[in-house]
This record gives structure tokens, sequence and C-alpha cells, in this order.
């Protein structure tokens, strides 16, 4: 079979290049066996021999002398083969950022906000709005405490809507979004984000009534329609970061290497967007009101809270610009992906068939998901009960708002910790989800269980510190990080950002359970009860969470196509690897059964073969002479420029050769193969 795929590429090389006036010469090709067999063709066939070798065995997934996928080696072995690889990328990485920094000091800091501030800026906006909300109550209620406090003058329950509302706008907004974004586009569902949440900052700006109680409903129906927006920015901002807009070798690497890093550090836009929001509260109310020391004037909150609310609508609406004008989508892949499965991803054989496949990682991703949410959104709301016992009640709106930033900065730092680990393959994302739960179950634990000592003025105030920031910083550096990542990476792509939208809808029920929950229960139980969903998050993630870390989302793609096509046995690639199965799949469905490299290996070869022929028939068949012998050429560059690219460490680039009459040609064969 490659001795066939050797004679083509053959033929393809010397047409190619006595077209190009270059001289002819000899290559070899490995056969199916591994061995080399020789034949006349291009004087770099050696290079393109290796370029075939790294388009099977790409050498960030398998050893370079066996051709073995890491996860097959033995567990010391593939210990050590993966700390080698890590280490040698990260010095990669390091000196190319040296590099960068000699030519233009600047250009990393540019190269971050480019990568991944841009394509996180709407979960920037979406913390520094909603986490606002929550920091805005206690000003509110030391303001107007007849409406916020008493409720002499306010509906008490159109006060508990505003946090309702919030979520039961953001829960519509993820499950109608990510059904746009596999639908119509990615691209349309992040522009629309973006103006549903500059509508909703520009209501919240100049909220109005002719009483305290009918600004309290415009209040909470603004939020309602910012909440829409916001939902709408969990699966969309996942499946871009993740998908990208690269193609070819050097973009799959950096997806298998990196993507987990990527999705993270978009991800955590969202802590400096908390974080933003209450520097500007407090520098607002120190520039209005003179101090942060009460009692505070009705004027100078108004200006503190309109303020802070108009900067973001200035930010929204650039992002809207950005979103539409200058960011490039993967669309063109997802149409690509439903034409070859012949699914829209909506007809109903698809939605059947996708909830009966994977209905046990919807039910991990969205269950973890909630539980997450509500040790997350718990955590917000009883924070104070937290700030009064570790202030001994001494605290007032100062020392609320600077504990809480200091909470915010300890979580940036479990972002950060997240996004440097989640794609290490011997830890990665379930087993940092798994851990993050466990970690917060106990902290909760020991606050239940030891709360009348530790409530005790000046007995527990250390242990309440370490409890309420380490539960901050455990839960960035698992569930909160991992969720939104594993919500979308989990599914192929026709039904990625759907999958995502249903999981973070149903995380925010687990939001909005401790909202009303927590208004019947005492602080004690508040404990007792967050406690447990820890230890549910963790059974969720352990029985029904594959771990994804490392795997080519591209196999996840053709073992799709094969289930779509009601052959799913005929699959035996890694996307079946135990390793990325999850228990459930593994004991109870049993699919790492048809796992078979050396199978795999040989469709891969018949695919590759298949591809040449295909080539071969389109130049007969067309009608114009000229375009059917570029898309051989297309065929042998890719393979040149791969050998090229590996014999000088750079990335893979389109020849310029290629590129005069089609520069998509070689994109589209990358994405084939």
């Amino acid at each position: 079979m490659a001795d066939n795929i050797q004679t083509e590429m053959t033929s393809v090389a010397s047409s190619s290049q006595e077209s190009a006036h270059q001289s002819s010469n000899s290559a070899s090709s490995p056969s199916a066996d591994g061995a080399h067999h020789s034949s006349s063709a291009a004087a770099s066939s050696p290079h393109i021999d290796a370029a075939l070798n790294e388009t099977l065995f790409p050498s960030d997934s398998y050893t370079s002398d066996t051709k073995t996928y890491w996860a097959d080696l033995p567990f010391w072995e593939k210990t050590s083969w993966i700390n080698a690889q890590s280490n040698a990328e990260a010095r990669r990485e390091l000196g190319e950022i040296g590099r960068m920094f000699k030519r233009d000091p600047l250009s990393p800091i540019r190269a971050y906000f480019s990568n991944y501030v841009i394509t996180g800026l709407g979960l920037f906006v979406e913390g520094y709005t909603l986490f606002s909300i929550g920091n805005l109550s206690p000003l509110f209620k030391a303001v107007w405490p007849q409406c916020w406090k008493n409720h002499t003058v306010c509906d008490e329950n159109w006060l508990h809507a505003i946090d309702y509302l919030e979520i039961v706008g953001i829960i519509i907004g993820q499950i109608l979004v990510g059904i746009e974004g596999d639908w119509i586009g990615r691209r349309f569902g992040m522009v629309q984000d973006a103006l549903v949440m500059t509508l909703g900052s520009v209501m919240l700006t100049a909220m109005w009534g002719t009483s305290l109680n009918g600004w309290v409903i415009c209040y909470a129906w603004s939020v309602f329609i910012y909440g829409i927006g916001v939902g709408g920015e969990y699966p969309m901002t996942s499946t871009r970061a993740m998908e990208g807009t690269g193609t070819g070798r050097a973009a799959t690497t950096g997806d298998r290497m990196h993507r987990g890093r990527k999705v993270s550090l978009s991800f955590l836009m969202q802590g400096w967007g908390q974080l933003a929001n209450q520097g500007v509260l407090i520098i607002g109310l120190l520039i209005f009101h003179g101090s942060l020391n009460g009692p505070y004037s009705e004027t100078s909150t108004q200006w503190t809270f309109r303020v802070q609310f108009g900067i973001i609508a200035a930010f929204t609406l650039y992002l809207a610009y950005i979103r539409y004008y200058r960011m490039k989508y993967q669309d063109a892949a997802l149409q690509t992906a439903k034409k070859r499965l012949n699914t829209s991803g909506y007809d109903l054989v698809s939605l059947k068939l996708s909830l009966h496949h994977y209905w046990h990682r919807l039910l991990g991703t969205a269950g973890g998901w909630f539980a997450n949410d509500f040790f997350f959104y718990g955590n917000k709301i009883f924070s104070g009960v937290f700030i009064s016992i570790i202030t001994n009640n001494a605290g007032g709106l100062e020392t609320t708002w600077v504990y809480n930033m200091y909470n915010i900065i300890i979580s940036l730092v479990g972002y950060y910790m997240a996004a440097l680990l989640i794609d290490h393959k011997q830890y990665g994302r379930k087993w940092m989800q798994a851990n993050g739960f466990v970690a917060d179950f106990i902290l909760f634990i020991i606050g239940a269980a030891l709360y009348n000592t530790l409530t005790v003025p000046g007995s527990g105030i250390k242990a309440f510190q370490a409890i309420y920031f380490l539960s901050s910083f455990f839960n960035q550096f698992g569930p909160n990080s991992t969720t939104f990542l594993l919500a979308a990476e989990v599914f192929p792509a026709s039904i990625r950002a759907t999958s995502h939208g249903v999981s973070a809808a149903v995380g925010k029920l687990g939001a909005l359970a401790p909202a009303i929950l927590y208004n019947y229960i005492d602080n004690h139980t508040k404990f007792w009860v967050v406690s447990w969903f820890g230890l549910l998050g963790w059974v969720l993630t352990m029985v029904f969470i594959p771990d994804t870390t490392g795997l080519d989302l591209r196999e996840q793609e053709r073992y799709w196509e094969c289930v779509v096509q009601g052959r799913e046995q005929d699959y035996h690639g890694v996307a079946v690897h135990p390793r990325h199965l999850s228990l459930y799949e593994r004991v109870v469905l049993k699919r790492h059964r048809h796992y078979d490299p050396e199978l795999d290996r040989q469709q891969k070869l018949q695919e590759l073969e298949a591809l040449f022929h295909s080539s071969k028939a389109e130049k007969g068949a067309a009608e114009d002479e000229v375009e059917g012998e570029m898309l051989e050429e297309d065929l042998q560059l890719y393979f040149q420029s791969l050998a090229d690219s590996q014999a000088a460490g750079k990335k893979l680039q389109t020849p310029a050769s290629s590129s005069a009459k089609h520069p998509s040609k070689l994109a589209e064969i990358e994405k084939r193969l």
C-alpha cells in the first residue's frame, strides 16, 4: 500500500518539478511494515519520507524509534517520555520568547494579548459586570437601607429577582447561542453576544424608576438582558479558543500540546474582569465620595455605579467591532465536517444519535458543572459569612471590598496554575478537576465539622482564612477551569457548541440553587450543604469524564464519522484508547475493544492512498487541466513543505508556488489529511 502511495508521490513530484524546470532524483518511502523502498523522485525524498512518517506518527504523540503511542508506554517509560517532551517544549517556548524580546521587547505582550486576551475579552466584560452586581449590594444596602435592607419601600421578591433573572438569562443564552454556534456559525454567535451585552450594559448604565422599587425592577430586567449575552459567551469562547484559526501540522501539533492552555488563558479573563471591577469601584468611590468610609451620599453612589457600568459598555461595543471585523473563525471547517457527515447537527437523527452515544459524557460535563457552580457561586454568596468571621464582625464596605480583592488575586493564581498544568499528559484536565473537587470537599467538611469551634471570636480566624482562600484557589486550579474546557472538548465539532451550552446551562442551575436555598438555611447548614457537591463532582468526574489530554481532535472526528455511518467497529484509532475513555465507557460499554494501532495505521495509509486517487480523478474530470494539475501539485507540496519544516525546525508554511492560483487548496488537503 505504501509502495502505491510512493509511486503516486513519485509521479506527482516528477510532473510538478518538470513544470518548475527542476531536476528529478530518487526517493524512498516506508512501506506498511516499516521498511524503506527506493524509487525515482525528488532529491528531497528522504525528507518527504520523514514527512509521511510525521503525518502518521507525529513526534508529539509517538515515540521516535518504535512509533508507539505515548499512552501505550509502560508507566515509568511513559513518565520519562512525557517529562522529556514537556521540558523540551518549555525550553523551545522560552527560547522563542527570549528571541521575541530581543527583537522587540513588547512583542511577547502583544502576542499574549492577540492569542488570549482578545479571545477571552467577552469573559472579561462578563466577569466585570456580573460580579459588580454582588459587589454593589453592600453599597446599596448602606445608602438605601429602606429598600435593600429593610424592604419597607421595595418588594423583597424583586430584590431576589435580580439574582434569579441574571441566572435565567444566562441559561437562555447558553442554550440559544450554543445551538446558533453549531447551526449558523461561531462568528454569528460571538458577534450577537457582544451586541446583546452592549445593549445590557447601556440599560444598566441608564436604569431609572419613578420610585426605588421601580428602579429595582428596571435593574432586574437589565441584568436579565445582559445575562442572555453572557450565557452565549461560554459555548462561543470555549469553542473558538479550542478550534483556533490555524491549519496544518504546526496548528495540530500546537492543538494537541497546548489546546487546554489556550482555552484556560482565555477563560481566566473572567478573573481579570472581577479584579478590574473591584478596582474600578474602589477608585470610583474614592473619586466621587472622597473615601471608602461611610456614610455615603446618594449622589456619589449614583456616579460610582453608573460610571463603572458605562466603562464596560464602551469595552463591549469595541468587542463587537473586533469580532465582526478583525477575528478569524473556523466556520468553514465546521461546515465541512457537517457536509462530510451529511448532517446539519440538528436533524432528528443526529440529535438522537449524539444523545444515545454520548449521554454519559453529557451527564458528566453537565453534572460536574452543576456541582462546581454550586461551590463557586455558593462561595460568592456567603463570602460575607467568611469575612465577618475573619474580621470578628468589625468590617464595613471597605473591609468587604478589600478582602474580596485578596480573594480574587488568589483565584487568579489558581487560574494560571491551571493553565500551566492542564496540558501535562501525566496530570491533565481530568485529574485537575477531580483533585479540585476533593480539595474543596475536604475544606468545607472541615469548616462544617468545626464550625462551632472556629466561629468563637479569636479562635478560628486563621483556619477560616485558610478555608476561604484555599477553596477559591482549588476551585480555579480545578473544576472552574476544567469544566469550561471539557464540556466542549469531549464532543465532536458538529455538536460541540450545543453540548457546551447545555452543560453550562445545567451548571447555572447549580448557581441558582444556592441563591434560593441560602435564603432559608443558617450559616452552619450552608457549609454542610455545599460540601457534598464537591464529593458529587468528584464521582461524576471519575466515572463519566474521559481524559482528552493530548488527544488529537481530528481522531475524534474520524471516530464520530464511523459512528454516524453505523460502523463504529471499523475505527481503531486513539480516540478509543483506554486512556481517552471514561471509566463508564471502558467498563460498561467496552469501547476500547476496537483499539488496534496496527489496523489504524493501515487505515490511515488507505485513506492517504484514496486521497491520491481522488486527486487524480479530479484532474481527469476537470474541465480546466491546469487546475487539475495544481491539485496534485498541492499534495506533493504539502509533503515537501512538511519535510522542509522538519529540516528547518519551522512552522509549516504554504509554499509560494501554490498560492498563485488557489491558496486555499493546501489548507483543504491538510484538513482532509
